[in-house]
């Protein structure tokens, strides 16, 4: 691998460049013309304009633009880093296709979990536990309300497709339901384009810990222990801890094991995160997605157990081994925590 391409911007854009740069990899970014004097343009060896006439969201979501670019360049690898294309299978797809190694799960994988209704299933399969909810996408009507009542209120309405708080609406009672279900889908199928919408039991007093996994090639997987991201405004997470405090080890343990016991089941390549609540008043936990890629918060786990994950990420797609002398990730039960480490985000919201 000699020169790599972020399809993205700003913050990840020059995390990935720095890790590529570590390993000797020319790096290319690509940005929209609103970001023309955006930072990430400037920390690359070489920078091209994409998505010519598109807006500034749109123009990271330009597949063909950025697959023809890094033909033209002479790419060898692309990393998606969060957000925009960084769980479409369809990119996944394109930079196959054009011999080109995408930095992430297969496209295969990204089908699998980027459907929550699908990656549900097969939490089920691996007999990890789930939030009590629909099989499928619901739709108003009398069949969605004798759903909610089996299911039992207060419920939430989830986006099938997409995260990032998009898509959500908490649903107290059946006067609620058909006109949180209009919102909920209007929001999904703006910002996903796909407006599928799920129904699961809201758990009020909830903690949010997701378990950091990586795997390779060579059939490894290991788990980066856990972060709590309970704190949130509007399903949007603002602090993220590392590991989660307070938590009792037998819930960490059992957390961690399904983790690696759900991505197991597809033979999970590259970096991703298992995402559960746990019930603070009964410590049961219940698994609700996966999101196949590096987090904004992969630093505060990066930080406590000395693993570099996005340099992780560039190695394990060139082929090599988590516990090869390159990689240099010990067996699973050698994996420490050291301390604690903690996110705040600065969030825009008008």
């Amino acid at each position: 691998m000699k020169k790599l391409l972020v399809a993205n911007r700003g913050e990840i854009a020059i995390r990935v460049f720095r890790a590529a740069t570590e390993l000797g990899i020319r790096t290319v970014a690509v940005y929209s013309f609103e970001d023309r004097f955006s930072l990430h343009r400037f920390k690359a060896d070489e920078s091209y304009l994409v998505g010519e006439g598109k807006g500034p969201v749109q123009a990271y979501l330009d597949i063909a633009s950025i697959v023809a670019i890094a033909k033209q360049v002479g790419v060898d690898a692309i990393h998606p880093g969060y957000g925009f294309l960084s769980e479409n299978a369809e990119f996944a797809a394109a930079c196959r296709s054009a011999g080109i190694t995408f930095i992430g799960p297969t496209p295969e994988m990204l089908t699998a979990f980027g459907d929550k209704i699908a990656a549900k299933q097969l939490a089920i399969k691996a007999g990890v536990p789930t939030v009590p909810g629909s099989d499928g996408p619901v739709k108003p009507g009398s069949a969605l309300k004798k759903e909610a009542k089996r299911i039992g209120y207060p419920l939430i309405l989830k986006a099938s497709f997409g995260g990032g708080g998009r898509g959500m609406r908490v649903v107290n009672n059946d006067d609620e339901l058909d006109p949180r279900l209009e919102e909920a889908a209007r929001e999904a199928g703006g910002a996903f384009g796909n407006a599928a919408v799920f129904l699961e039991r809201f758990i009020a007093r909830a903690r949010h810990v997701e378990v950091q996994v990586i795997g390779d090639k060579h059939g490894h997987i290991v788990h980066l222990f856990e972060r709590d991201c309970s704190v949130q405004r509007r399903h949007q997470k603002v602090v993220e801890i590392a590991p989660a405090p307070n938590l009792d080890p037998a819930v960490r343990a059992g957390l961690c094991e399904a983790a690696v016991k759900l991505v197991s089941q597809v033979k999970y390549l590259n970096a991703g995160t298992v995402e559960f609540l746990v019930d603070a008043q009964t410590n049961e936990f219940f698994f609700i997605e996966v999101n196949p890629r590096v987090q904004v918060e992969h630093t505060v786990t990066e930080m406590v157990t000395g693993i570099d994950i996005v340099r992780t990420q560039i190695l394990v797609a060139q082929g090599q081994s988590l516990h090869d002398e390159v990689i240099g990730i010990p067996p699973q039960e050698e994996i420490k925590t050291r301390g604690f480490a903690l996110q705040a985000r600065v969030t825009t919201e008008d």
